[in-house]
């Protein structure tokens, strides 16, 4: 019978150690990564369900733009490249290269290829493809009851991302690119 108590004392402690390493990679990045502001695109931004919040759906993964990107460097066009039957397609998880502009705003350049180094000033931010769309995480954007009208301003989320491409939204900026409190 006492085994049984180890395994669950055993479990866990991985548990707490998988949750603190987590937290502190989370702060780490807080700390540590370079801030980008990426361009979002339009979306609902009201839940009724869920209060309000924001839907947040960045430009630099739109299909339109991903053209750009591939049409950039002479590959294969957007519809092949999300498409999850198509040869072309990109991995399901990857890495968008990003450069930013004077303006501290992220810009696609390519897909990473990990045979390729990084040029000066590029970024890697980690990509999810479930299907037909590209996530890079942060999809959504809470705030405080009432304060609608203030976020609907919002042209820029701001993140912040590591050397790993791994990112953390950090919050919304206006077109001055000033953070909204």
């Amino acid at each position: 019978m006492n085994y049984k108590k180890y395994i669950v004392v055993t479990n866990l402690i991985v548990v707490l150690v998988y949750f603190g390493m987590t937290v502190f990679n989370k702060e780490t990045i807080l700390k540590e990564g370079e801030l980008v502001l990426l361009e979002l695109a339009p979306v609902d931004p009201r839940s009724l369900m869920q209060g309000d919040y924001m839907k947040l759906s960045y430009k630099i993964v739109q299909s339109s733009y991903i053209d750009d990107i591939t049409a950039n460097n002479d590959t294969v066009r957007v519809s092949s490249v999300l498409d999850p039957n198509s040869e072309n397609s990109i991995s399901k998880r990857g890495y968008l290269v990003i450069q930013l502009d004077e303006n501290g705003v992220g810009k696609g350049v390519r897909f990473f290829s990990k045979n390729e180094p990084l040029k000066e000033g590029e970024l890697l931010v980690k990509y999810f493809k479930p299907d037909w769309r590209l996530n890079i995480g942060a999809e959504s954007y809470f705030f405080q009851e009432g304060d609608r009208e203030k976020f609907e301003k919002a042209k820029y989320g701001g993140l912040r991302i590591d050397k790993e491409g791994n990112s953390i939204l950090i919050g919304l900026y206006d077109g001055d690119r000033k953070l909204i409190y």
